[in-house]
């Protein structure tokens, strides 16, 4: 994974992780699996954990059993350079997949799709002129619906109050003749958060979905002070802290997690890395100091 990358997206599968991750490397340019990994015996038993980079997007990804499903309440927005680039990326996630707005013109966008992979993974693809031939930008894109609908705007400044490096951009807002949706909500924002791009709107529409675990975002953290305010900050729903997992206000999971933790995991022993798993998977919010005497005990 890419140590620049603060805030990395994780995706919860039943058994598919690996498997995702190299349909994900063999569809998008520039891209590689980066590290995996097994932890085990955790209470999903023997989980595969793989980090992988589409066009230089850190993400991560962990089989661990059929708890969370994947919905479009998080998506990947995708922007290419050309209308075949969206084409040719179209045809590879769509195959044996379902598509939620056809690939087409729209009167936003000359070439866009919203299609959900064979994996249950939504990917918005787009065409702009301001992307690189042949290295597409990939953003996390949040859709605010059911309870949520109507807070979008009041997240962005919640997020860019708790993250470094962060700043609102810009806004697209429903107007009067748009029901459900009610004037004045968001259509479409986008914002930064220690300088990676996220997108955001808000949908009065019907859905049978909301967020969970399955999609949540990791955010790498230099020590424990880091690990102790992100914690305070995001954490609203005590009962879903575990792990080093929490959930906001909103419904989101993150996981805020020490950044040497990655490489641990990625230079341990099969018994360090044993160590480790067993000596976090008591914790909610974690302990670096613990995890890195498990790693170093003898």
């Amino acid at each position: 994974m890419s140590t620049s990358q603060r805030i990395v997206p994780h995706i919860w599968f039943d058994k598919e992780a690996v498997q995702a991750a190299e349909f994900y490397v063999s569809v998008f340019p520039a891209s590689q699996i980066t590290n995996k990994t097994i932890l085990r015996d955790t209470p999903s038993g023997d989980c595969d954990v793989v980090s992988f980079a589409l066009a230089g997007y850190a993400f991560q990804a962990i089989s661990a059993g059929p708890a969370f499903k994947v919905n479009p309440s998080i998506s990947f927005a995708v922007n290419c350079a050309t209308a075949g680039e969206v084409d040719a990326l179209w045809a590879k996630l769509a195959d044996g997949g379902q598509a939620l707005m056809p690939l087409d013109a729209y009167p936003f966008n000359p070439r866009f799709g919203w299609v959900q992979d064979r994996f249950g993974v939504s990917w918005q693809l787009a065409v702009s002129e301001a992307e690189t031939p042949g290295k597409p930008s990939i953003t996390p894109s949040l859709l605010f619906v059911g309870a949520n609908c109507g807070k979008a705007e009041e997240a962005i400044h919640f997020y860019t109050a708790v993250f470094q490096d962060s700043a609102a951009g810009h806004m697209l807002r429903y107007g009067p003749d748009q029901a459900p949706d009610q004037e004045g909500t968001v259509m479409h924002a986008d914002f930064v958060l220690e300088s990676q791009r996220f997108a955001i709107g808000d949908s009065a529409w019907p859905h049978e979905f909301a967020f969970n675990e399955a999609i949540s975002f990791i955010v790498n953290c230099e020590n424990q002070a880091e690990i102790d305010a992100y914690w305070g900050r995001l954490s609203a729903v005590p009962e879903a802290e575990q792990c080093g997992w929490l959930k906001d206000r909103y419904g989101l999971s993150w996981q805020i997690v020490p950044a040497a933790m990655e490489e641990m995991m990625l230079t341990g022993s099969p018994e360090q890395i044993a160590r480790i798993t067993q000596a976090f998977l008591p914790m909610k919010k974690l302990d670096l100091a613990i995890v890195k005497r498990a790693y170093e005990a003898a």
